[in-house]
């Protein structure tokens, strides 16, 4: 009876969001700060920008540290079994743009309030509020010196 309940609680989200990616017991596999696949879709995160997973940055003691991989390990305590998208745009990539919730939290707003991936302003000025918070606070990568993850991937094309 209790399935029943979490499927029924599903599609209603489903139906009142219009396209849902996810379902009530997820498969979710995190690829970096801002990409993850759930139910065997790869989603990008909708408005953030995290740093890239090999990336580097440095703190308040001027000292080098993984950023990129942070910023992955904490988007991997973020996203649950519970995890559910709501579907934005497909990029040029095939992904599903998305703004993904578990346990009741915006994922991608959660990014960038803990400072560890930037609001993505080219395409949006939802997450400006909480990078700003961020970076007032020193949270995640605002706690020295970074590159934007943008830049990054432009310095680091191969």
């Amino acid at each position: 009876m209790q399935m029943k309940k979490c499927v029924k609680l599903w599609l209603e989200s489903c139906l009142l969001w219009g396209i849902c990616v996810g379902s009530a017991e997820a498969f979710v596999k995190v690829i970096d700060g801002d990409s993850l696949v759930v139910d065997n879709k790869e989603i990008r995160l909708s408005g953030i920008d995290a740093p890239e997973y090999k990336q580097t940055c440095f703190n308040a003691k001027n000292k080098e540290y993984p950023c990129g991989k942070l910023a992955t390990r904490f988007l991997k305590k973020l996203a649950g079994d519970d995890t559910k998208c709501k579907f934005v745009v497909k990029d040029k990539y095939k992904r599903y743009v998305s703004v993904c919730y578990s346990r009741g939290v915006n994922i991608n707003e959660k990014m960038v309030e803990e400072g560890w991936a930037v609001a993505y302003k080219r395409y949006t000025q939802e997450y400006n509020d909480a990078e700003e918070q961020a970076e007032k606070r020193k949270k995640g990568i605002w706690q020295g010196r970074f590159l934007k993850p943008e830049l990054y991937r432009i310095l680091n094309k191969k």
